[in-house]
């Protein structure tokens, strides 16, 4: 009788599963938990093929609890792979949405997640941001912006542009560029610019190199992070990027003017006004986020925070 009402609801079992399986698919970075549920199938499968043998047969039952010990036995072996599920984040132990409990391998919530990959985290905004300019609401009303970093409420804070600025090294150098147009224009910056939709940090870091120098830079590695709060209402984030190899013989576009500087000589009366306050950390080998209040090109107010190293 028992093995029979296994039997019954086996179907329902493995249609649950299936359908589990087919929700996986939707959801990105879920390759270990979709195999889990497929072997877990397998081990329905496998149970069920024998309690039908048994039954059809009129073999010993006890051979049914033979089978299941059989299953038993290969899911605490390969129990890792069977079950990846958490319930809860693996990094805040935040309680998790049912999308993260049967997809996203790394069983970490949202905020965790983009912690740990910055550059998904600054693609998400600009798509953000992409969208909302494609679908505009009722205009909004004007932000007072204040006059110090410590008025503003950073974790609403939202910046509406995403951009990305990378400095080239070679030996003892540095590679600047003259600012021909757009936003600083005519002063010394790196190679940079905006992030597009379906695009990440480095990508973008990549491109926009190459558009500014023609140049293309190899493996670039993020340092930092800024965002800037305008008086005249642009807010944008900045991540910061260092790379050291490249290929190819830097020309002037019609963008910037790319020129070598010796590090030990690095133009800051020339540059951006925040540049002198972050960059030599980030030359330290120092992870850093600042932010900042301009009013134009005049810097009004700035803080920087120095990240710790995890391994010291």
């Amino acid at each position: 009788m028992i093995l029979e009402t296994i039997e019954q609801y086996y179907t329902w079992a493995l249609i649950a599963i299936l359908l589990l399986n087919f929700s996986q698919r939707k959801i990105p970075n879920s390759q270990k938990k979709r195999f889990a549920t497929i072997y877990l199938a397998a081990l329905l499968l496998i149970f069920e093929v024998g309690v039908v043998t048994i039954l059809t047969r009129g073999l010993p039952q006890k051979l049914a609890w033979l089978d299941l010990a059989l299953c038993v036995g290969l899911l605490y072996i390969f129990r890792e792979k069977a079950w990846p599920f958490r319930l809860h984040c693996a990094e805040c132990n935040v309680k998790l949405d049912i999308n993260h409990i049967i997809g996203h391998d790394d069983n970490l919530c949202q905020e965790c997640y983009y912690k740990a990959h910055p550059e998904e985290a600054a693609a998400a905004e600009e798509k953000k941001r992409l969208a909302s300019l494609d679908n505009p609401q009722e205009e909004p009303i004007p932000m007072v912006v204040p006059d110090t970093v410590g008025e503003i409420d950073w974790d609403l804070w939202d910046p509406k542009e995403i951009c990305v600025i990378t400095y080239l090294f070679e030996n003892d150098q540095v590679l600047l560029i003259d600012k021909k147009r757009g936003l600083g224009t005519g002063l010394v910056n790196a190679p940079g610019g905006h992030i597009e939709l379906e695009e990440t940090a480095t990508e973008a870091a990549i491109r926009e190199f190459k558009e500014e120098t023609e140049l293309d830079i190899v493996d670039p590695v993020l340092v930092g992070k800024l965002d800037f709060q305008f008086k005249d209402g642009l807010s944008e984030r900045g991540y910061v990027f260092f790379a050291h190899s490249y290929t190819g013989i830097p020309k002037e576009t019609e963008e910037a003017r790319p020129f070598w500087c010796p590090v030990a000589a690095m133009p800051y009366d020339r540059m951006w006004e925040d540049d002198q306050h972050w960059l030599p950390l980030a030359l330290e080998g120092k992870k850093f986020e600042g932010r900042f209040i301009f009013d134009d090109q005049k810097m009004i107010d700035k803080t920087i925070t120095i990240e710790e190293d995890e391994n010291e």
